[in-house]
């Protein structure tokens, strides 16, 4: 048996007609940049993620940069960002020449551990990435408490956390503003690029909306420095078809989930911790384990599919080699780098593919 660790053709054939329908009606009223249908998805994402507003961009990426220019970031300022993330996280910092600074991650959760962000926290601390790692949301209340000391504000990067929810609150509005992505391998993921910023704030997303549309106002009149960040008709289009299936997408990630929490018994393995304040809608299972690289080998010998996500900490990042971290610096990212693997978890795996991996795990030695 072969099972893919991600097959975006199986996901797409059943709505390939859909698709296909919105293309041609995107064709027909022409509006590829902005428009109708990035309205109409900026409303709907909205709505079943049970927040107030959102605004396209053109990826998570752009959603993380629009927000610190919209918070004022700059030289002198600190941003906490967690060491084990994409690195997309720590250019919050870098794409406005702020001070980044690292903190480990908790052993359960795999998110930042607020004990580590209160001991690197400074008077220049201006703002802390919490970044909802796999689907799982960070533990904002610790972390609003450490903002709060310090007057910082906290970013929620939510690009892998579709209908996440902390104590029952949608992610992305619990902080001063979210990040969501909608790259192809997410949970919910267009056909290319695209991104949204969220905020309770409405004038920190009015500021995103003229930054993402070169500091524009009105055509051709430019009241600020922006950027061509623009969410893509076609891309909206197609998130429009596939938006009214995610809530029963992310109840299948979570029962495939529950399987392999149930079913993976081999020893010395450490599955994703649950903490008391919310389930994952898990963009991925990363599990660990001592000899993980044989263990992949093992199971690409199979035909299961896996990834490491993530093989590097950000603190060992070569673009990062000068900010004056070293082996050792943040240990348990370290060794979640070193240990990691994810196992296929994606919506259209059958109950046998499924059962599949879990006696493949079970049966490595």
């Amino acid at each position: 048996m072969n099972v893919p660790f991600i097959d975006l053709k199986r996901a797409h054939d059943p709505i390939r007609t859909e698709l296909l329908e919105a293309f041609t009606r995107t064709l027909d009223h022409g509006e590829f940049c902005l428009g109708s249908e990035v309205s109409d998805f900026e409303s709907g994402f909205a709505s079943v993620q049970g927040i107030s507003r959102v605004v396209g961009v053109g990826s998570g990426t752009e959603a993380l940069h629009l927000i610190a220019c919209s918070l004022d970031l700059g030289p002198g300022d600190e941003v906490i960002v967690p060491a084990f993330t994409f690195i997309a996280s720590a250019w919050l910092a870098e794409y406005v020449g702020a001070k980044l600074v690292f903190a480990d991650i908790d052993p359960l959760t795999y998110t930042i551990d607020p004990k580590s962000v209160e001991a690197v926290t400074t008077e220049n601390t201006k703002t802390i990435v919490a970044t909802h790692l796999f689907g799982l949301s960070a533990d904002m209340d610790a972390i609003q408490r450490i903002a709060d000391k310090c007057g910082a504000k906290v970013v929620e990067d939510a690009a892998q956390a579709h209908l996440a929810r902390y104590r029952g609150e949608p992610v992305g509005e619990i902080g001063d503003a979210g990040a969501f992505s909608f790259y192809p391998t997410k949970n919910l993921g267009g056909l290319g690029e695209g991104g949204c910023v969220s905020s309770k704030d409405p004038g920190l997303l009015d500021s995103v909306a003229v930054l993402r549309a070169h500091g524009s106002k009105e055509r051709y009149l430019n009241h600020f420095v922006g950027y061509n960040n623009r969410m893509e008709g076609l891309q909206a289009a197609a998130l429009n078809v596939k938006l009214p299936f995610l809530k029963a997408k992310t109840a299948r990630r979570q029962e495939i989930a529950d399987s392999y929490l149930r079913g993976i018994q081999l020893e010395n393995t450490t599955l994703p911790g649950e903490p008391e304040w919310g389930r994952s809608v898990f963009h991925m299972f990363t599990l660990q384990h001592p000899e993980r690289d044989r263990l992949r080998s093992y199971l690409t010998e199979k035909g299961i599919g896996t990834d490491i996500v993530y093989p590097y900490p950000l603190h060992l990042q070569p673009c990062f080699a000068d900010r004056g971290y070293g082996v050792g610096s943040f240990p348990e990212s370290e060794k979640l780098a070193k240990h990691c693997l994810s196992l296929p978890i994606v919506p259209e795996l059958t109950d046998a593919e499924i059962d599949y991996v879990i006696e493949s795990v079970n049966s490595f030695s």
